[in-house]
């Protein structure tokens, strides 16, 4: 190969290396490597918002119904091998916890009667609601920036965001998340269980 060339090749695979690192962090909402490029913090939240969605029964519910209270916020789909296997950790952890004040609640990215027909078979505990367009933007903005499931977010009493994790959870990771925001009292007795 002549030394033009391989100049050539190798700042042209350079350039290409710098563009995929710049544009693939804003794609990801990473920190961008040139300063200023763009600032994504401002779209980011960092509590939980008010919104609305509907429950399997067509009623809607808003997010200021759980105010005060430890919540786990997680998007599901029946659909979704991941989310599925994650499902009993949640149902047995709500049993556990709910008199301490820790509400898990489902958002489907599903159909309503998809849904409807799953819990018939899988009865879950805590109220499930379906996912719509602004539902999913929520989720990105919370820190789903790929868009995946399952997806779930955790707020403490304030309703502040204090962890965010897309792909399934573990028992011992959603242990150590509430340890923390749970009593201590309430931690011994969820564990006898």
């Amino acid at each position: 190969m002549k030394p033009l060339k391989v100049v050539l090749v190798t700042v042209l695979a350079g350039s290409i290396s710098i563009g995929t690192a710049i544009f693939g962090q804003k794609w990801l909402g990473e920190t961008p490597l040139v300063e200023g490029l763009s600032d994504r913090t401002q779209s980011r939240l960092h509590t939980l918002p008010d919104f609305r969605l509907t429950d399997l029964d067509g009623r809607e519910v808003a997010s200021n119904a759980w105010a005060g209270k430890v919540i786990v916020l997680n998007y599901w789909a029946t659909w979704c091998p991941s989310c599925l296997e994650e499902l009993p950790l949640f149902v047995s952890a709500q049993k556990a916890l709910k008199d301490s004040g820790v509400q898990f609640v489902g958002i489907a990215v599903d159909r309503a009667e998809d849904v409807r027909a799953f819990i018939a078979e899988h009865p879950l505990d805590y109220p499930v609601l379906i996912a719509d367009l602004q539902a999913v933007e929520l989720s990105k903005k919370l820190g789903n920036r790929l868009e995946g499931l399952p997806f779930t977010a955790i707020f403490d009493r304030h309703g502040r965001k204090v962890f965010s994790q897309l792909g399934p959870m573990t028992e011992s990771e959603l242990q150590t998340q509430l340890a923390t925001l749970v009593a201590p009292s309430a931690r011994r007795s969820a564990s006898a269980d």
